[in-house]
């Protein structure tokens, strides 16, 4: 058992407006896009961090910690903002995000940032990577567990399935993907694009423990999350809306590139207070 723990009692949904707030402002700041994607996942990650993860912002490299891997990089702004509101680095550091040799890069840098677990820029990678992790645990006799967020764009990449194919083998039931459903990607509908419905099925299919949520339903998510399935990963798919928390960009995915000017920031913080 971990001697880490996960954090004291927070009003969840105050912290993910909280949340969605910090990532409008690291976009207008830095001139950065894939806002919608980031507010999108938002609530996975208060789920995960304030309801589910043995960490200690003190301790990011405790051998035992559990980890999340944040596949869909392009979204970093999201893990940042969740990471500083969580207490793994100040509030202020995250001014400097996208800046030029700064520390914060638009796609994530591993332990540049601490909290920060892998290099998720290349979609796909991800579920890989917390296989990896996952088997660690098992050599080395630890209890910790490997959370992966993932984007359904990149469920395209045959990487993911490949994937998806050894975790079951392996019976990693210490090993969690969580696909972030918003059923867009940059150019268009995730479903126009690729086959991916129905996606639960063809988790389970391959012999994951797999579960439809509300990806907008933290009390779902951290319910799930804390459901281990012996023998088995988890997958869960949570159904998510592209720009959520902010009325004039939810499922647009013009927002997928579009960055807020000072009257668009000053209407989305309004809509979030």
């Amino acid at each position: 058992m971990s001697t880490l723990a996960t954090s004291h009692a927070v009003d969840r949904s105050a912290l993910a407006r909280k949340v969605r707030q910090t990532i409008l402002r690291m976009s207008f700041q830095a001139g950065a896009p894939h806002l919608a994607s980031a507010l999108s996942c938002v609530d996975i990650l208060v789920a995960a961090y304030w309801g589910f993860l043995q960490i200690d912002p003190a301790q990011p490299k405790a051998v035992d910690r559990d980890r999340l891997i944040f596949s869909k990089g392009h979204a970093a702004s999201a893990l940042y903002a969740a990471l500083a509101h969580r207490g793994f680095f100040p509030m202020n550091d995250l001014e400097t995000f996208g800046h030029d040799g700064g520390r914060f890069a638009e796609q994530p840098i591993p332990w540049a940032v601490p909290g920060v677990e892998a290099a998720t820029g290349s979609l796909g990678h991800g579920l890989p990577m917390g296989i990896g992790a996952a088997l660690a645990a098992r050599i080395h006799k630890l209890d910790y567990r490997v959370v992966v967020v993932m984007g359904d764009g990149e469920c395209n990449e045959g990487s993911v399935w490949e994937a998806a194919m050894l975790a079951p083998a392996q019976k990693l039931d210490n090993l969690i993907a969580i696909v972030d459903f918003n059923r867009w990607q940059a150019t268009g509908r995730s479903e126009e694009i690729m086959s991916l419905a129905p996606l639960k099925d063809k988790f389970a299919a391959f012999g994951w423990d797999a579960h439809d949520v509300d990806g907008h339903d933290i009390d779902a998510i951290v319910h799930r999350l804390n459901h281990r399935a012996s023998g088995k990963p988890t997958a869960i798919i949570a159904h998510t809306i592209k720009g959520r928390g902010v009325s004039f960009m939810q499922d647009d995915n013009n927002w997928h590139y579009r960055i807020p000017n000072e009257k668009e920031l000053t209407a989305a913080l309004a809509e979030l207070a």
